[in-house]
């Protein structure tokens, strides 16, 4: 009998899985870290003005992958929930996860990547190409020459002119290539040469296929994945601090406050939000941060419900009352009394407004009113492949399949937060 994979297995096999795949984009960007670092030493001026989010972002992916793989194989007290069983949801949630944090890595290619895209546009799943790789200008040495030299191999780039991409290749005094069935030559001089003389010659694979401009399926949905999750955390955080504070502000005092707050609610609650998140956004633009506030704006109602009704029914509770009279501000009454009581409920409502953000930001984006075309976005993505569905059915399937997945976690990861702390509803 095999025993069960559990949580702190599965991490680790992604991990390792993750590490093997891009063992040689890991090997650059841990040279290029030690670069990095002889930089700053010889020309701190010179290495302030290379850092970018691009090369924070490589960095810290590789840094925090050897601090999962270690911290999973040496340390012997783990955590108690990495010692559950697997399932559908969890396994879901450690990819996510993985894609968020590590898509640099996950990914091993810029998802705006474009080249050559007569060759590279609307390929099946798995298709390879030829890469011919052009001569690159001879390294002159020194530690900013090195960084440079070695920096488009770590962070990738939207556009790569040192590449040729080709459906075929044939070596002889020139090499000619093949786009689309028309010949072309270059001589070998212009090529870059391995140690036996030969020019380099990869393949790259397209796993999921590629869309209409040529570029990964696969590496947009794992940036996808960060643009997802980051709108859900940042509507989620603004929903909790107007549900939060409002709630309070109405269930406290009572009386006139209670009421105007409570009608601003209803009325927001009848009027369709849809009609709300497209006015504010013809008004201020689909911006990232935009489409954040405005979906956080959105969801606050039944948070601030929740809150208030709680705060009604504990201010009259001898706690809360003894607590008045030591004289603790309304701030620490909050804090203090308030917050540790509904938390269960918050939490469970937080949860299941995840998941309905994040379908949210999808059918906006599937809208045209999303986050724009600076981030590769699941409901974008779907939006393109529907006027390709009979050519490239993966361009929908891929992302569709994984908005559903990722849905189907965060409500189930609702529910099972809801049975614990409501143990009689597992029943």
């Amino acid at each position: 009998m095999f025993k069960p994979i559990k949580l702190r297995h599965l991490l680790l096999i992604v991990a390792l899985l993750t590490a093997v795949v891009r063992i040689t984009l890991l090997a650059d960007t841990s040279v290029l870290l030690w670069y990095y670092f002889v930089l700053i030493i010889s020309d701190y001026k010179a290495a302030a003005g290379q850092l970018s989010f691009g090369l924070f972002d490589s960095f810290f992916s590789l840094l925090g992958l050897i601090f999962i793989i270690s911290y999973l194989l040496l340390k012997k007290e783990k955590p108690e929930f990495l010692e559950n069983k697997i399932t559908l949801t969890s396994t879901v949630l450690v990819l996510l996860f993985y894609f968020f944090v590590f898509a640099p890595l996950i990914a091993g290619r810029n998802p705006d990547f474009q080249k050559n895209i007569g060759v590279t546009k609307l390929l099946s799943p798995f298709s390879a190409v030829k890469v011919i790789h052009l001569k690159k200008e001879d390294d002159k040495g020194g530690p900013l020459n090195n960084f440079l030299s070695l920096k488009p191999e770590v962070v990738k780039n939207s556009f790569d002119e040192s590449i040729i991409m080709a459906n075929s290749i044939k070596l002889g005094d020139k090499l000619a290539y093949y786009q689309k069935d028309e010949e072309y030559n270059i001589d070998l001089n212009k090529l870059e040469l391995n140690a036996d003389g030969k020019p380099v010659i990869t393949s790259r694979i397209f796993l999921l296929g590629s869309d209409e401009l040529g570029r990964d399926i696969f590496s947009r949905l794992v940036y996808g994945a960060r643009v997802s999750l980051f709108v859900g955390l940042g509507s989620v955080a603004v929903s909790l601090l107007l549900g939060l504070l409002l709630g309070f502000l109405a269930g406290y005092p009572g009386g006139a406050a209670d009421s105007l707050l409570n009608r601003v609610t209803d009325m927001f609650l009848a009027f369709p939000v849809i009609f709300l998140i497209i006015l504010i956004l013809a008004l201020f633009g689909n911006s990232l941060f935009t489409v954040i506030f405005v979906l956080g704006f959105s969801g606050w109602m039944s948070l601030f419900k929740i809150v208030r009704g709680e705060v009604i029914s504990l201010k009259n509770k001898d706690f809360f009352i003894t607590a008045q009279l030591v004289g603790l501000n309304k701030k620490s009454l909050l804090l203090k009394e308030v917050l540790p009581v509904i938390t269960a409920p918050i939490v469970v409502n937080l949860v299941f407004q995840y998941g309905n953000v994040i379908l949210a930001e999808a059918a906006l984006s599937f809208l045209g009113l999303g986050t724009g075309s600076s981030y590769p976005s699941w409901g974008a993505m779907i939006e393109a492949g529907q006027n390709y569905l009979s050519q490239a059915w993966w361009m929908i399937f891929f992302p569709g399949i994984t908005l559903f997945f990722t849905l189907f976690a965060a409500n189930n990861l609702g529910r099972e937060i809801n049975s614990y702390f409501n143990p009689r509803l597992a029943k």
